[in-house]
């Protein structure tokens, strides 16, 4: 019984993820998550109480794992510099990811504030990443200039996801070159 419930609850998420990568947070609905799962619209309830809370379980799960892919990239990297390199790549590189494409979905929505705070708790824990690599290279305020580095990145995010049809290269090279050089002191 309880496996049943962790794969419907898998099975709700993935269809969460799949209705806000494609139709953004209007998208996200019981009924529209009853169809995809053939759920009934009451089993739904079952395992959420609101739409919130079906962000928030989304947050839970899905940023870690981005976080830890980033991670990983800055772990394979050997220097300070290379280590934001990666920091900025990485991301970049997870915007066709459809976890992410329903991040940036859940953030342009509008959500109750415990939804928002998970949002901002994990990017925290994303900017928190690079830290150590910015104190190496001598900064003073290494948290604050992790936090002006996101949102470099985040500048970035949000043009890769205006402009599809836009060729993403130019904008990561352009991303990473201010990055390393705003972060030189």
């Amino acid at each position: 019984m309880a496996e049943h419930r962790t794969m419907q609850r898998a099975a709700l998420l993935d269809a969460a993820r799949s209705l806000l990568s494609e139709g953004g947070t209007e998208a996200l609905t019981f009924p529209a998550l009853a169809e995809r799962t053939g759920l009934a619209r009451s089993s739904v309830y079952e395992y959420f109480r609101s739409r919130a809370a079906v962000v928030e379980e989304l947050c839970a799960v899905d940023f870690p794992v981005w976080a830890a892919e980033v991670e990983d990239a800055m772990r394979r990297a050997d220097t300070p510099q290379a280590k934001i390199e990666a920091y900025v790549r990485q991301q970049l590189a997870l915007v066709g990811d459809r976890r992410h494409r329903a991040v940036v979905a859940i953030s342009a929505g509008e959500l109750d504030a415990a939804a928002r705070e998970k949002i901002r708790a994990a990017h925290g824990g994303l900017v928190s990443l690079v830290v150590d690599a910015l104190r190496a290279l001598g900064h003073q305020q290494p948290r604050l200039t992790a936090v002006l580095l996101q949102g470099v990145v985040d500048a970035a995010v949000r043009r890769l996801e205006l402009g599809a049809a836009e060729d993403p290269g130019p904008i990561t090279e352009a991303t990473v070159a201010m990055a390393l050089r705003g972060v030189r002191l």
